[in-house]
């Protein structure tokens, strides 16, 4: 059971840490001993206005998102496949713009991104604007693992999905009441896209052998062009991960994480200037600010140290090593 976003696990209590970020004035998440971590975009819930059962939807989609993780961690799998099985379930839950439930483009189709990457080696994975892959972030790993390529993108990254095996879908899976009226709000108002919820998930981990991973998925932004790419399948922009020092999913606006190399930004403040991994992390959210931007970032550090700061909130959770979750899907 959880209470007020705290998880109750065998009757133990995680108590939440929390520290402010230097970037913002909302309370960035911050702990240590996590194996894993998630998050499902910026502009956490205000309670008040939030009916209990959508507060109940957000809290077990992290702790289903979690646990999967989780269990691939506690059975001595690679951090690489934990995240995968992380955003998985993030992508078939319609609350994330990510998989089903993504955002339309300007021509009311929906086109996803994603990357996966393995911080033991570098080895990193993308799609991009592909149209009917159930889960991007399969077709990522796929990229990954059986090509000698980085990124693929739209139909090519379509057809190499369905021909390795991987479920498809048709448009129709991705489509939701919410997304839509988003899509018709933005026609109306062209900068009502501006103030809009960002949805891209993803999770970071580290496993037993002090591996590091991360993952990111996303829709993008309602009422994009068509053929845009934000961050999310960018090594460097929304995903990184290097075992020497931190794994990263942002979320936000892509633009500017692509222009700030946001990701990227904390291994570079870890491995360049000595900071531990809050500090890298808040580093590079102002950098993000810097190139005109907003939006979020997890980090997770191979001895557990987890930071997720923000310009302004975000939606995450966490698991620590011994399984106690903690979410944050609320501002207060």
């Amino acid at each position: 059971m959880t209470r007020r976003g705290v998880a109750v696990l065998g009757g133990v209590v995680a108590v939440p840490i929390l520290a402010l970020s230097a970037s913002s004035g909302w309370a960035g998440g911050e702990a240590h001993e996590v194996s894993l971590a998630v998050h499902c975009g910026t502009d956490a819930l205000v309670r008040e206005e939030t009916p209990p059962e959508v507060g109940a939807q957000y809290e077990a989609m992290f702790q289903k998102a979690l646990r999967a993780g989780h269990e691939v961690l506690g059975s001595g799998g690679r951090a690489v496949d934990a995240v995968q099985a992380a955003v998985v379930v993030l992508e078939d839950d319609p609350l994330c713009n990510a998989g089903r439930g993504a955002v339309f483009n300007t021509d009311a189709e929906h086109q996803l991104d994603a990357s996966i990457m393995d911080g033991r080696n570098l080895d990193v994975g993308g799609v991009a604007a592909v149209e009917n892959v159930k889960n991007p972030v399969k077709a990522a790993r796929l990229v990954m693992d059986e090509t000698p390529h980085v990124l693929l993108a739209g139909e090519g990254a379509d057809d190499f999905a369905a021909a390795s095996g991987l479920e498809t879908a048709t448009q129709d899976y991705f489509w939701t009441q919410k997304r839509w009226d988003s899509l018709l709000e933005a026609k109306r108002d062209a900068a009502a896209v501006a103030g809009e919820e960002h949805g891209t998930v993803g999770a970071v981990a580290v496993d037993s052998h002090g591996d590091l991973a991360a993952a990111t998925s996303t829709g993008g932004l309602t009422n994009k062009m068509v053929g845009r790419v934000g961050d999310s399948p960018i090594a460097g922009a929304g995903t990184y991960a290097d075992s020497r020092f931190v794994a990263v999913s942002g979320t936000g606006k892509g633009e500017s994480f692509i222009r700030a190399n946001a990701a990227r930004e904390v291994a570079v403040q870890m491995e360049h200037r000595g900071l531990d991994v809050a500090d890298a992390a808040r580093a590079a959210i102002d950098r993000v600010v810097r190139a005109e931007g907003d939006g979020a970032l997890i980090a997770l550090g191979r001895d557990g140290e987890f930071a997720a700061p923000s310009t302004d909130s975000a939606k995450y959770g966490w698991i620590t090593r011994s399984g106690e979750v903690e979410t944050r899907f609320y501002r207060d």
